[in-house]
């Protein structure tokens, strides 16, 4: 039997939408939770060399993926904040891939996005955790690049996705790389 090849892009596939459901809103909730420590895991005991890799050709480094991840998340948590306190905001999109060249990116080490991500993780799921079930059908933000309408269900998919996503990307490259 053929062995499937991975798009190194996607180690765990792209995101596909789910319809509510108490159990899969506990999960994502989790993942939202547990994010920090999970890319913390990915990342222990790398070397300086080992986090300027790029975890695929022509990807980011590890380096700059930890930052990114912390990018995204503070985008997202103002998102989900914005959603739950205004009728369908315009959320604002943002250039991540100029985000990852920023000198705050380069200069800084992982350890301040790490920090970050356990803080603003922390105050998310607190956020969000306490949701009633109606309003993740019935909040949503617009985008302001695709001005296309997301419910707060869908983000709370991506956004766990998100995180697993990168985290993914990161022990896939250890495997491939034996670290």
């Amino acid at each position: 039997m053929p062995a499937t090849t991975v798009d190194p892009r996607y180690p765990i596939g792209q995101y596909e939408p789910q319809p509510f459901s108490i159990e899969k809103k506990v999960e994502w909730l989790a993942d939202i939770k547990f994010l920090p420590l999970a890319l913390e895991s990915a990342i222990t005991n790398l070397d300086e060399a080992q986090l300027q890799t790029p975890y695929r050709e022509e990807g980011w480094t590890v380096h700059q993926l930890v930052h990114h991840v912390a990018d995204s998340h503070i985008n997202a948590y103002c998102r989900f904040k914005l959603a739950l306190t205004e009728d369908n905001p315009t959320v604002k999109a943002y250039e991540e891939k100029e985000w990852a060249e920023l000198n705050d990116v380069k200069k800084l080490p992982i350890n301040i996005s790490l920090t970050l991500l356990h803080a603003l993780h922390a105050r998310w799921y607190e956020a969000l955790k306490y949701g009633k079930d109606d309003e993740w059908n019935n909040r949503t933000v617009v985008h302001s690049a695709t001005k296309k309408t997301m419910r707060l269900w869908y983000l709370l998919g991506l956004y766990a996705w998100h995180g697993k996503h990168h985290v993914a990307h990161i022990t896939t490259l250890r495997e491939k790389k034996g670290w």
